[in-house]
């Protein structure tokens, strides 16, 4: 009987011939099957032993059979596996004995290249050292990758996942060695990565955990801003506006881009000034700060620090800080006596800044009866013009909830973190969560003339054919929907025709395009689409919208959770283990006095609205949990009632709310959240926003 070695798909195999012609052959697999092969796949044809014999005792000879020796025994030129066994084992060498050394030089291409039908060719001496030298070191590495999969299992570090830890988190090059013993210890051990890790003791601090996570996605290449050139611009040659102008901000805030200004106006009336900073002055679209501005799109704002969308000295030299002949583009409204709106014009100028207040400071000064009384009679600056920006705004509000068809909801709470001590770790840093309760005068103020600002312009500029980028909001119930777009389109839950951003250009890439296309309008009129940095229909403006979009709404995840984690770190400072509450929602609950709402064990079944105590357990700092259960439940309110107090069910501000952001800005996202849930869209701009133009926006009159 005759068998045959012969190799298929790279490997050998053994069968019993069948029959055979002049380039073919029938064989029959051990397993029974089977087939055709082609005769220059035979390799070793013997008549015994048996075909499994022949293998298992060659595959256990093999093994004992040096290569170095084999390698030595070969000659310089090509081959027969056949000579190298009589070399090997002498002119006698069986079947057995040549299925070894075929087997041999089959497994060592690093020894041995094939060269054709059981034919091959030793290795060039130094082909061959560099190949050892590769497979020692790649032995040595999957060592190493075993050592540091079972240390992990054991509950230790190693040096080389500790040094590449957020990376392995939240970056991994699967290719490398601390990758794959990590992979190893998470299949080994049926536990996560991140578990394995914590229990290594490898996540040192939660802070720098969350951070890096951030910088990671988003900053992979640093916060900083590189060699970029500053640009200039020579702010002497910009007219120098008649006007004393002011600012509202919080202490912290340092990128200061709009303030105000009030003068007399014909027949009784007043005209009101809001000045925006003008970084957009220096702007060239697509040179190289405003390619840094626009990969950032935002500034990213958490507690205790930012990272800013524009380099330091670039803000410096644009923020309209106290003393400042700043560089703005200036909206002025003209409201007659009975503060209807009778027209607007746009200047690019400088503003005398005289004054950066500072709303905390103030809050308590400045009340609604202060700002109805005299002010001559009050102690805080720029009482006049305050008394008189609060009656515009109220004047503004109530246009706006006219078209809106209800009233804004009241009331809401923001809070402002100050962390200090971060930079000796953030076990030593301290953390003060202040209340301010939204709403407040200077609220109503900054944010009115903001809205103002906003939704002329971008009626402005959708008038004069230039593209911009808009925030709207249409829809009822379920189908309200917010969005950006190039396209003017009515705010619904602002109560305005349009609204584009443009009064935060040191702090949103939105802001700064728009400011771009300002600047031409109030430069060039109906001109402006000639010259404008984005004319209609570029594509560049529609790739912007979808990349602000997605970066705007990543930098506030973010900062909700930090402001998170901080607030878990409060707690934990302060030694709070119980705290009240009000039911919200599937067991949601929202701890009175501070920026968190937690799933509370047993508050399932409560009623919206319901007071209860909480009792905390022990938070995860890393996976922002923090374990809660209802104590006492403090009063049972019907459902009935709680709804006609609550807030709507799909309230953004159930899940956490914002803290040092700007206060137009909070205002604005209240007004959206607060949208009417019937009713029509706003299809007019409110009277208060119409109005002839005072010019067509060639510059000022």
């Amino acid at each position: 009987m005759s068998y045959v070695v012969f190799e298929e798909a790279g490997k050998l195999a053994t069968a019993r011939v069948m029959s055979q012609a002049d380039a073919s052959m029938q064989v029959e697999l051990p397993s029974g099957r089977r087939q055709k092969i082609k005769q220059q796949q035979a390799l070793l044809r013997f008549e015994a032993p048996a075909p499994d014999e022949l293998m298992d005792w060659a595959q256990a000879q093999q093994d004992g059979i040096e290569l170095d020796l084999l390698w030595e025994f070969a000659p310089d030129d090509e081959f027969a596996f056949e000579q190298l066994a009589a070399e090997y084992y002498g002119d006698g060498a069986d079947a057995r004995q040549q299925a070894a050394v075929l087997l041999r030089l089959h497994g060592a291409p690093h020894y041995f290249s094939r060269r054709g039908k059981g034919r091959f060719r030793k290795a060039a001496p130094e082909v061959l050292q560099a190949a050892l030298a590769g497979i020692a070191r790649r032995q040595e590495l999957e060592r190493r990758i075993q050592e540091d999969a079972q240390q992990l299992q054991q509950g230790s570090c190693p040096p080389g996942i500790a040094e590449r830890l957020y990376s392995l988190l939240f970056k991994p090059d699967k290719n490398s060695a601390e990758y794959k013993a990590l992979a190893l210890a998470v299949r080994n051990s049926a536990k996560g990565a991140l578990q394995l890790l914590r229990e290594a003791g490898a996540i040192e601090s939660p802070w720098r955990f969350h951070m890096q996570r951030f910088l990671l996605e988003y900053f992979p290449r640093g916060t900083g801003f590189g060699d970029i050139s500053l640009p200039g611009i020579a702010a002497d040659e910009l007219p120098l506006a008649e006007v004393r102008a002011f600012s509202i901000d919080d202490s912290q805030t340092t990128e200061i881009d709009d303030a105000l200004s009030v003068r007399a106006g014909a027949d009784g009336g007043v005209v009101v000034g809001i000045h925006i900073a003008a970084p957009a002055l220096a702007l060239a679209r697509d040179s190289a700060w405003d390619q840094a501005a626009r990969q950032r799109m935002s500034t990213v704002y958490m507690p205790g620090d930012k990272i800013t969308m524009l380099p330091d000295e670039l803000v410096r030299a644009y923020t309209l800080a106290e003393g400042a002949h700043a560089p703005a583009v200036s909206l002025y409204v003209d409201f007659d006596a009975q503060l209807e709106v009778r027209g607007h014009e746009t200047r690019v100028e400088r503003v005398p800044i005289v004054a950066n207040l500072r709303h905390d400071r103030l809050d308590d000064a400045i009340t609604e009866e202060s700002l109805q009384g005299d002010p001559d009679a009050q102690a805080y600056p720029c009482a006049r013009e305050l008394s008189q920006l609060w009656r515009v705004a109220r004047r503004l509000q109530a246009g706006r909830e006219q078209v809106r068809g209800r009233p804004e909801r009241p009331g809401g709470v923001d809070y402002t973190f100050r962390v200090e001590g971060l930079d000796q770790g953030e076990e030593q840093a301290r953390v003060d969560i202040v209340p301010r309760r939204r709403g407040a005068p200077l609220d109503l103020i900054v944010a009115e003339m903001m809205i103002l600002a906003n939704a002329t312009w971008g009626g402005w500029l959708a008038e004069l054919g230039l593209p911009a980028i808009y925030r709207s909001q249409s829809g009822m119930g379920a189908n309200l929907r917010t969005r950006m777009s190039t396209r003017a389109a009515p705010h619904q839950g602002l109560g305005v025709a349009q609204y584009a951003w443009c009064t935060s250009p040191l702090r949103r890439y939105a802001d700064l395009v728009n400011q771009g296309q300002i600047i031409a309008a109030a430069r060039h009129g109906r001109a402006a689409a000639l010259v404008a940095p984005y004319r209609p229909k570029d594509a560049q403006l529609f790739a912007v919208v979808g990349a602000f979009e997605e970066a705007y709404k990543a930098y506030a995840d973010f900062q909700r959770g930090m402001e998170r984690y901080w607030t878990l770190r409060y707690l934990r400072q302060q030694g709070i283990v119980q705290a009240d509450g009000a039911v919200l929602r599937e067991g949601l609950v929202r701890i009175d006095g501070l920026p968190l709402v937690l799933a509370a064990a047993g508050a399932q079944d409560l009623a919206r609205g319901t007071r209860v105590r909480v009792h905390f357990g022990e938070a995860d700092l890393i996976t922002l949990e923090q374990p809660c259960r209802v104590a006492q439940v403090l009063n049972q309110t019907a459902p009935a009632e709680a709804a006609q107090g609550a807030e709507p069910a799909d309230s953004e501000d159930d899940e956490s709310l914002a803290g040092g952001l700007r206060l137009e800005v909070d205002a604005i996202e209240a007004a959206e959240e607060a949208a009417p849930q019937g009713g029509p869209a706003a299809a007019a701009e409110p009277a208060q926003h119409t109005g002839t133009h005072a010019h067509d926006g060639a510059g000022p009159t």
